[in-house]
């Protein structure tokens, strides 16, 4: 659900199916993206394992000593994983192997970072966004608003590795926005592909953090969760989960009607593809404005959500005129589908630093502190910190971006000393007394 000054727009398009040639580009939904991004026809049989890479230009770099690029070397990567079905799928996303030296003792760490929300169309991948932060092709216009964070990870010598998510970027299938599960396998595989990139720095011994925010704090806080089981060779050091929506009822709840409501179309996409018997429902439901926003939306990046569908209410997508929350609370199969979307479920065995404004209201403050109430009654080993800030307006994402900006600096400390093999405190005795 992120991120503020992203106003960007992008020109939806019809949706068409992805086509390519060996060399030239690939046509996904209308939208034009490098050829890379197309998988093959068959992957490989390991979660993590490279299906392709190659060099990828950072826009933001300047020479350094040695021919060493500022702040590194980048490779755009492909690599598999598994998706909430228990199907192969093909992952993209960017590997980064510092110039700095990491100066915490024993071999270099990885961060894998989660980005925040960047949109369904294929064009809006962050990797994407590192090559070109600010683009406009006569197509979209994207903005890579997380190269802030990794440019920041990559100053204290830590090695950075960046998940498009299933279906973004990769050209096979729509994103699973906020999937829980496919978020979380896809930052958790990310680690495994880092380590077996051959120019990679990372290895088996390296210290392992995870870093999101909104839709990235999702996946990192779903990643944490899921990590003693999905991926016990993937030992964390500490993850960081900023504004999480671990609960979607009460996150459809603040995104609708708000300036990020097309949200809740990437939200309809995903589960309609991953859960074919929702589209009876959706039929049933769904006017004609719904049925237009879900294929405008499917190509669109986040800008084009604020500009195009920002503060609709999704009353106008029902043919009954009832709200998208009260067709749940009238669906069994809906409210199980969003039941399990649900975080909070498991107990990640590392130390997890959960950050929330306490007036965040697109993705709802009490949702988010609920989620550490959670971990601690499991004896989970949590830091959570509310973000004490006066209203900046109802709707508007500033009451959800604004923490973003001003806790990053601490997020990534405490990041570091965990990576560093500094003990983190938890505060879990103290949350009850905290609001």
């Amino acid at each position: 659900m992120l991120c503020a000054l992203a106003v960007a727009a992008c020109l939806a398009a019809q949706a068409v199916p992805a086509a390519a040639t060996e060399s030239g580009p690939v046509v996904s939904r209308g939208v034009t993206i490098p050829a890379f991004y197309q998988p093959p026809a068959t992957l490989p049989a390991a979660d993590g394992a490279i299906v392709r890479s190659e060099p990828l230009r950072l826009a933001l770099s300047l020479p350094g000593i040695g021919g060493r690029q500022l702040p590194g070397t980048a490779t755009r990567l492909m690599y598999k994983s598994t998706d909430a079905n228990g199907r192969p799928v093909a992952v993209t996303g960017a590997y980064i192997e510092p110039s700095a030296r990491w100066k915490g003792g024993g071999p270099r760490p990885v961060v894998a970072l989660a980005p925040g929300t960047m949109g369904q169309g294929d064009q809006c991948a962050a990797s994407l966004g590192l090559e070109k932060p600010l683009t406009f092709n006569g197509q979209t216009v994207s903005v890579g608003y997380e190269d802030i964070a990794v440019y920041r990870l990559l100053a204290t010598g830590v090695a950075v590795v960046v998940t498009d998510y299933v279906g973004l970027g990769a050209t096979d299938r729509l994103h699973t926005y906020v999937n829980r599960v496919e978020g979380g396998h896809a930052l958790l595989d990310a680690v495994r592909a880092a380590r077996a990139l051959p120019q990679s720095s990372v290895t088996e011994d390296s210290p392992v953090g995870l870093y999101g925010y909104s839709q990235g704090g999702g996946a990192s806080a779903s990643a944490a969760e899921l990590q003693p089981g999905y991926a016990p060779d993937v030992v964390l050091a500490g993850a960081y989960a900023g504004a999480p929506p671990a609960d979607l009822v009460e996150v459809t709840k603040g995104i609708d009607g708000s300036a990020l409501a097309g949200a809740l179309g990437w939200s309809i996409n995903g589960f309609l593809q991953n859960t074919p018997e929702l589209r009876a429902i959706a039929d049933a439901h769904l006017n004609a404005a719904g049925r237009k926003a879900l294929t405008d939306l499917s190509t669109a990046c986040v800008g084009d959500a604020i500009l195009g569908y920002g503060f609709r209410k999704s009353t106008s997508w029902t043919t009954s005129g009832k709200s998208l929350n009260d067709i749940v609370k009238a669906e069994p199969l809906l409210q199980q589908v969003l039941d399990d979307q649900r975080i909070g479920r498991h107990t990640p065995t590392a130390p997890v630093r959960l950050a929330t404004g306490v007036k965040d209201d697109i993705v709802p403050h009490a949702q988010a502190r609920q989620l550490a109430a959670d971990w601690c009654a499991k004896g989970a080993d949590v830091t959570y910190k509310p973000i004490r800030l006066p209203n900046l307006g109802d709707g508007l994402l500033t009451n959800h971006v604004t923490p973003l900006l001003l806790d990053q600096g601490d997020a990534i400390d405490w990041l570091e000393d965990r990576l560093s093999g500094t003990p983190a405190t938890s505060n879990c005795r103290s949350l009850p007394l905290q609001p």
